[in-house]
């Protein structure tokens, strides 16, 4: 998968009128039914590929979706493989069908539709970039709806949710867009551009919508710690079970399987095979599996990043040095869940697998799996909620001592108001000790060295591999990721 993929330059001020220059229009208008780069219209709808893939598998074999929850499913980029009866049911609902009519037949009026929804996302591109991220824009500025077929039915995933549109910020050219919120530059390589979103659409769920209530996200960490005087206690609490259920909610929205579903997989029968094939995998071809799959739980981890309150408002250097420091050790936290402590292996892909499975000939990668797979049975040992796992991510992330960082004050703030929130949370539901008179929290605080010294590992064993392997090609995201720069 490319993370730099680039949209053509075109024009929209005197709209084309030819089915070509017209499609070329489009694709700066993100798919309908998750909000990733659309590449058209497909099925009477202007979607991505992977979403036109997905519909036309669903409309040439015999299946039968089930939906595991209450046929309500957020429905978006990070989420869309996570139910598939809920993705068929909004692609029906937006009016996807194998009947639909050619774009090339589309009428002068929905071909005005598609047109003005253009110059709604063209003239996104070359907005300011806004000064508080999460705040969005009056609601009197949505973007115009396109979709071929005038008539619309709210999908199961959206019928409920007010429409909150924030539009889209970016800091480069048309050329130098990528969907999933990264910027490639040929001078520069790939950066972060934090500031973007890819949930621009009225028939996609805005997971800024989580903070609707907070006017001020400042505010809020404020009357948490206040910056000076004695701290209030009239409505404390309430602001803290406010910041605790946002947090919690960004997580939840970017993790793939709820536990409910990790714990029916873990439940499968081990496949041995798996694991005898993971076990004789080629040393470079284990190496670029496993960085491919820490790519995907990073990019889960930015937008994590980007609803958990107040880190937008850092400065985007911040926000990187944070990403860049702490996103090996989010994704060790994000493994915890998929540990599973009768057979002592984790749930990789579909696989559940021991750590035997990926020790290597090489000491510090031994070292660095065997600290890992302690660390996540450690954390799995302490059977944390969620909303617990989530909020000491967050403490994790908002670390004010990691090298480089400049707005060390507000970074201190935000982290004190999310070990509140995680110390309040755990006070409910782990009342008793965990081991002698140690506390859960006290143990979760403890074991954060350990993760540094995890980070420290990785780092190492990848400088190593790179040496050793120098043409080994990784993801773009993973190399700017662990480029070293910023330890």
């Amino acid at each position: 998968m490319s993370w730099a993929t680039s949209l053509p330059k075109v024009e929209v001020a005197q709209p084309q009128t030819s089915s070509g220059s017209i499609k070329a229009q489009i694709e700066i208008i993100p798919c309908k039914v998750c909000g990733d780069k659309s590449s058209g219209v497909h099925y009477g709808v202007i979607t991505c590929e992977g979403c036109k893939g997905f519909f036309r598998r669903s409309q040439s074999s015999v299946v039968n979706y089930q939906c595991p929850r209450q046929k309500n499913c957020v429905v978006d980029r990070v989420n869309r493989n996570r139910c598939q009866y809920c993705r068929l049911q909004k692609c029906l609902a937006l009016g996807m069908s194998r009947d639909a009519v050619k774009f090339g037949r589309m009428s002068k009026k929905q071909r005005e539709k598609v047109e003005d929804e253009v110059r709604y996302h063209r003239a996104q591109l070359v907005r300011p970039q806004q000064p508080q991220a999460l705040q969005g824009p009056p609601m009197t500025e949505t973007s115009p709806d396109s979709s071929v077929f005038d008539q619309q039915q709210p999908s199961s995933s959206n019928q409920h949710v007010p429409y909150l549109n924030n539009g889209y910020n970016y800091n480069g050219d048309m050329n130098a867009y990528t969907p999933n919120g990264y910027n490639y530059n040929s001078n520069q390589g790939l950066t972060f551009d934090l500031s973007s979103t890819d949930f621009v659409d009225s028939t996609t769920f805005d997971p800024r919508q989580l903070l609707e209530p907070i006017s001020d996200t400042g505010n809020l960490l404020t009357t948490i710690v206040p910056s000076s005087g004695p701290p209030t206690a009239t409505s404390n609490t309430s602001h803290i079970d406010l910041l605790a259920r946002t947090v919690s909610e960004a997580y939840m929205r970017t993790c793939l399987y709820t536990s409910e579903q990790i714990q029916e997989m873990i439940r499968r029968p081990q496949d041995v095979t798996r694991i005898v094939y993971y076990k004789n995998l080629a040393h470079e071809h284990l190496w670029l599996d496993c960085a491919g799959r820490l790519t995907t739980i990073i990019q889960q981890i930015i937008e994590f990043a980007k609803m958990v309150p107040g880190f937008m408002k850092l400065s985007q250097d911040d926000q990187i040095v944070l990403l860049k420091s702490g996103g090996f050790e989010l994704s060790i936290i994000r493994m915890s869940r998929y540990y599973d402590l009768a057979s002592r292996s984790v749930l990789y892909g579909e696989s559940l697998l021991p750590a035997e499975a990926f020790i290597t000939s090489e000491t510090i990668e031994m070292k660095l799996v065997n600290n890992a797979f302690a660390f996540a049975r450690s954390i799995a040992e302490v059977k944390l909620t969620d909303t617990e796992l989530a909020l000491y991510s967050a403490y994790v992330l908002l670390s004010p001592d990691r090298q480089g960082l400049k707005g060390l004050a507000e970074i201190q703030r935000l982290s004190q108001a999310t070990l509140k929130a995680l110390r309040q949370e755990l006070d409910r539901t782990h009342k008793l000790p965990f081991k002698g008179d140690i506390t859960v929290c006290e143990t979760l605080l403890a074991r954060i060295p350990a993760l540094r010294e995890l980070n420290s590992l990785h780092m190492e064993a990848l400088a190593k591999l790179r040496r050793t392997a120098p043409h080994l090609e990784f993801p773009a995201l993973h190399k700017e990721l662990f480029s070293g720069e910023i330890q």
